[in-house]
């Protein structure tokens, strides 16, 4: 569906999926005590789940005290761009039968850290739109 100025595409839930898929870094935005922090994630897709790795620490932290999230990725080259947002509920993952499954999506810290606390964010929502790049209209 075509909104608006400059080419806006609404993306289906499936496409926002395949573009999740595709990649493996975006963003978390938490909230606790009335401030949203903002974290750079790696992250897997596991069937329309994601799935991020952490360390003890603010995040985690802000997570035990409000599980509702913003997750978001996007992209840009010279002709388009793209935007996913994922709100949902993170679940940090107990089980050891959850952890041994989330092992085996191969995600792995991009930093020498040890990252051994696991976290699932069911959705709620997800959208996604495409953006054709051009010069700016000329001024009426």
């Amino acid at each position: 569906m075509v909104m608006g100025f400059g080419g806006i595409v609404e993306l289906s839930p499936s496409a926002c999926w395949q573009l999740l898929r595709d990649s493996s870094l975006g963003r978390i935005a938490v909230t606790a005590a009335g401030t949203v922090d903002i974290f750079p994630i790696n992250y897997a897709v596991d069937d329309e789940t994601i799935v991020f790795r952490t360390a003890p620490g603010t995040k985690l932290l802000e997570l035990a005290i409000n599980d509702r999230v913003a997750f978001e990725i996007d992209h840009h080259d010279d002709r388009e761009a793209w935007s996913i947002v994922v709100k949902g509920v993170a679940e940090r993952l107990e089980r050891q039968s959850e952890m041994d499954a989330a092992e085996g999506l191969g995600l792995t810290p991009w930093i020498p850290t040890l990252k051994y606390r696991w976290v699932r964010i069911h959705p709620t929502d997800v959208t996604g739109r495409r953006f054709a790049l051009g010069p700016e209209p000329a001024r009426v």
